[in-house]
Parts: structure tokens; C-alpha cells; sequence
């Protein structure tokens, strides 16, 4: 947006620190080349528009502001004469992105002195060829050093969920393996319990009266009934009893399994009822084989089960087989990310789930929403075992007018004032050297409000803290799978040095 012309003046242009140190004939090619418009109140340009000009403030009141979801943020308000914005890395041409990464407005009549960004590039390389390069150096190395640190960030977050996904699996895995060689081993004795009943003097009758006991046990077993341990110890000692009262033998080693299972007096009487006595030790002895039998197969189900499920959190978690951009359940993240997380949260952290199910599905980056998730958990559980060990940590879901909040509450120490407003900034963190790189939370701030035109704040007292994440409930225009910002933008550069 173009402002009023006004005449350019060398002696006013050399009274600005930025350009106080230039010779007489460098200020006539600045106004010569450049030019002093004049602004009412109103904006000067929009975020994301190409960067075409420098813009100096000679005098007037100018705002800067970053959009956050639909929202303009005031980041600087200043009337301090010199101050500059705009095109500010020009001088790296087409090597980065020239964008305006801010906006910028006047509140009141305002002059600046004004440099198109083509101008301003070449006079910077021609008159301070070393601060170019100087410039440029710390320009990309900063990018360089923040990419490879994030790439660090991430890789030390796969390995800890390697590592957490190997103990989630070791355990059904090794348990499966257990159960499978128990398993062969009881089939073996049924076999030879089944030579011995063959030749022993069975009716066919008889024989077709143990047959469906058998069946009718292996259903029960199926339903057996969850105990608290007082009912099942009752239910062993009777279990016992009666077992030593029809005079078969290590009735307390058999008493547990078939408490287990589900059967109890009634049922034993049951199938003393369908027996004579004399062959009565023989069926309970082929029942308890065959109760043996479906529990060992019930938990090489249920350990196979774990198996698949922990695979599918490890796909929902990465997103390998889906595409980057999609409308997802933000509930089945979250659970991807705390089972995925399961082994380092651990035993002593009491995870507390309040979710509404009754929240829509939202479009969004699942894979990069894994990754805010994982920053957070971990570090509410770093929080937690700092302080003690113990805690809870509650993930929350609810709806704040058309956004979908996601809340982790932990029960640490909190954040310390001192240093809420900084716990966003790249490089920044309170762990020990060698344990986080700081940029965990930079990274989540990132996706969450750059990418996903969202909001992440933290509420913090000792034994609360909760960080919040805001999304959009409904895509805005033209979001989709486009490359991020290549700046946060620049703030306004006082004409006073630092």
C-alpha cells in the first residue's frame, strides 16, 4: 500500500542512527533512489504479502501484529523515531522466501522513508559487503543449527518411543511365548489322559457324559466371572474342601485354576452327579486339563490382541499409511500417543482421561499433532518425577466456541513466573544439560498456531498446570498441505543501538 510522496531530505535521512555514519554522497543516492511517503492512520502492508520495501519511521506511531488463528496479535507498538520493518532480508534475494512476516499499521499521521526491497539489497551488499556476509552466515546458520537440533528433538523423541514401544511389546510377546510352551505341554498330558481314560473300563455312555462336561466347561471358562481377592480366596477354600471330602488328591493345586475359570461347588456337584465315584478323580483330573487349556489359549488371545493393538497405536501415532492432511478424531490421537508413551509415563503417574466424545472429527496434521502431544505428555511427566515421582495427569477435551481445546494437567511444581514468557522461545529449557534440547515446546508452538492457525498457552500454579491447545474446528481458507512460514517475523529495531 502506497502513501502520499513527500520531499526527501539528506540532512533528515543522515539524523537516523541507521544511517548516521554515511557520506554525503550515500545520502543523496538513498533519496535518490528511495523516497519519504506519508501514511494516515491505517495499514502500511499485510503478513504474507511479498516483501517489497524497507520502511524507516522519520515520526508517527506504528503496530505490528502477527496473525494467530483468525486473530490479529499486537507483538510491538512503538513511536520511536528510526525504527525500520519490512523488507529486512532482502540482501538474501531469492535464496529464502520474501514475504512480510508481520503487519504493519500506523495509528497516526506517519512519515517513512522509504527503500523497495531490490534497492535496499544492493546498496547492502555494495556498501557493507563483510556485514552481508556476516549476516548471511548467521541468518542460515541460525536456520541450520534450529533444523538440526529439531531433527535431533525428534529423533531422541523416537527413540524414547522405541524404547517405550519395545517394553509395551516384550511384555504379551514374552507372555504369548510362556503361554504357547505351557500350552504344549498340557496338550501332551491330555493325550495321555485321554490313552488312560480309552483303556479304562468306560461306558459308552459314560464317555459321552464326560465329552460334554468338557464342552460345558470350556464355555464357562469363557464367562468366567471377574473376582475381587477375598471372593476368590473363599472360593478356593471350598473348592478345596470339597475336592479333599470326594477323595482326590492335591485338591488345593487344582482349586485355583478352577476358581480361575469360573467353576465352583455347584458345578463340581454337578459333574459328581453325571460320574459314578469311581471314576470321578480320573474326570476332574481331564476337566482340569481342559480348563488349563482354554485359559492358556485365552491368554495367547489376549497377548496376540495386545500385539495388534499396539501396532495400530504405532500406525495411528506416525501416520505412516495415511495422508499428511486429513480430517481425524482428535480422541484416537491422544490415546496412539498415551499408549505409545505408556512405558516412560510408567506405573506411579495415574493417567485421568475427561474427553467429549460428542466433538467432531477436525482437519488437521495428525502426525504433527502426535508430536505436540508427546512434547506435552513428556514434559508434565518430567515435571511430575522431578517433584516426587507421583502425580496425575489428566488430558481433557471440550469445545470453546469453534475450537476444539486439548488441556494436559499435571500435579508438578508448575512453571515459575519468571519464566512463563519464555518457555516458547527456541533453545529455551530447565532440564539438565545433555536431557532436552528447548525446543520441544518452540516446535509445538510452531505447529500448532503456524501450522494449524491454533493457540498454545500454559495456566500454572504449584500442584496445576495445564497447557491448552486451541484448534479450529473448521479449516480456514486455503489451509492444506502448504509449507510453513520461513520466519516468525522480525520485530521493530530501535534507532538507539542494543
Amino acid at each position: 500500500m502506497s502513501g502520499r510522496p513527500l520531499p526527501c531530505s539528506a540532512q533528515e535521512i543522515g539524523s537516523l542512527f541507521l544511517f548516521e555514519k554515511l557520506s554525503a554522497e550515500q545520502l543523496g543516492r538513498l533519496c535518490a533512489e528511495g523516497r519519504v511517503e506519508g501514511f494516515e492512520p491505517g495499514p502500511v502492508y499485510a503478513e504474507g504479502d511479498p516483501a517489497t520495501c524497507f520502511y524507516v519511521m522519520l515520526e508517527g506511531t506504528v503496530v505490528l501484529s502477527r496473525r494467530v488463528g483468525g486473530d490479529d496479535v499486537e507483538v510491538t507498538r512503538t513511536s520511536q523515531r528510526g525504527v525500520y520493518a519490512g523488507a529486512m532480508q532482502a540482501y538474501i534475494g531469492d535464496r529464502v522466501r520474501q514475504v512480510y512476516n508481520n503487519s504493519m499499521r500506523v495509528t497516526a499521521p506517519t512519515r517513512f522513508f522509504v527503500l523497495p526491497a531490490d534497492t535496499f539489497a544492493s546498496i547492502m551488499r555494495e556498501w557493507f559487503p563483510m556485514a552481508v556476509h556476516l549476516l548471511e552466515g548467521l541468518f542460515f546458520g541460525s536456520k541450520n543449527t534450529q533444523a538440526a537440533i529439531g531433527q535431533r528433538e525428534r529423533l531422541l523423541a523416537l527413540g524414547s518411543l522405541s524404547a517405550g514401544l519395545t517394553h509395551e511389546l516384550n511384555n504379551p510377546a514374552a507372555a504369548a511365548v510362556r503361554a504357547t510352551a505351557s500350552l504344549r505341554e498340557r496338550v501332551a498330558k491330555m493325550r495321555r489322559k485321554l490313552a488312560v481314560i480309552a483303556g479304562s473300563p468306560f461306558s459308552p455312555d459314560q464317555l459321552a457324559g464326560l465329552i460334554d462336561i468338557q464342552e460345558r466347561t470350556a464355555e464357562r471358562v469363557a464367562k468366567a466371572p471377574a473376582l475381587t481377592p477375598l471372593e476368590a480366596a473363599d472360593r478356593e477354600d471350598a473348592l478345596t474342601d470339597w475336592l479333599e471330602d470326594h477323595g482326590i488328591e492335591q485338591g488345593w493345586q487344582l482349586a485355583p485354576t478352577f476358581v480361575q475359570a469360573g467353576l465352583d461347588v455347584d458345578w463340581l456337584e454337578q459333574v459328581a452327579a453325571a460320574v459314578d465315584a469311581e471314576i470321578l478323580p480320573g474326570a476332574v483330573g481331564w476337566l482340569n486339563y481342559t480348563v488349563e487349556t482354554e485359559l492358556l489359549m485365552d491368554e495367547i488371545a489376549d497377548s496376540t490382541t495386545r500385539v495388534s493393538h499396539l501396532v495400530d497405536a504405532a500406525k495411528q501415532y506416525s501416520q505412516l499409511d495415511r495422508a499428511p492432511y486429513q480430517v481425524a478424531d482428535v480422541h484416537e490421537l491422544l490415546d496412539s500417543t498415551l499408549l505409545m508413551l505408556s512405558g516412560k509415563i510408567g506405573s506411579r503417574i495415574t493417567v485421568a482421561k475427561d474427553y467429549d466424545r460428542a466433538l467432531p472429527r477436525i482437519p488437521c496434521y495428525p502426525a504433527e499433532l502426535n508430536q505436540v502431544w508427546t512434547n506435552l505428555i513428556d514434559n508434565a511427566v518430567s515435571a511430575m518425577r522431578d517433584a516426587g515421582g507421583e502425580g496425575t495427569l489428566t488430558v481433557r477435551t471440550a469445545r470453546r466456541d469453534e475450537h476444539l481445546l486439548v488441556e494436559f494437567g499435571d500435579t508438578g511444581p508448575g512453571v515459575p513466573a519468571g519464566i512463563r514468557d519464555r518457555i516458547f522461545d527456541p533453545f529455551f529449557t530447565t532440564k539438565p544439560v545433555g536431557h532436552g534440547t528447548g525446543l520441544g515446546l518452540d516446535i509445538s508452538w510452531r505447529i500448532v498456531v503456524n501450522k494449524h492457525h491454533g493457540t498454545l498457552r500454559v495456566e500454572s500454579v504449584p500442584g496445576d498446570t495445564r497447557f491448552q491447545v486451541l484448534l479450529p474446528l473448521a479449516a480456514a481458507q486455503g489451509d492444506g498441505p502448504a509449507p510453513d512460514p520461513s520466519a516468525d517475523g522480525v520485530p521493530l529495531t530501535s534507532e538507539e543501538p542494543a
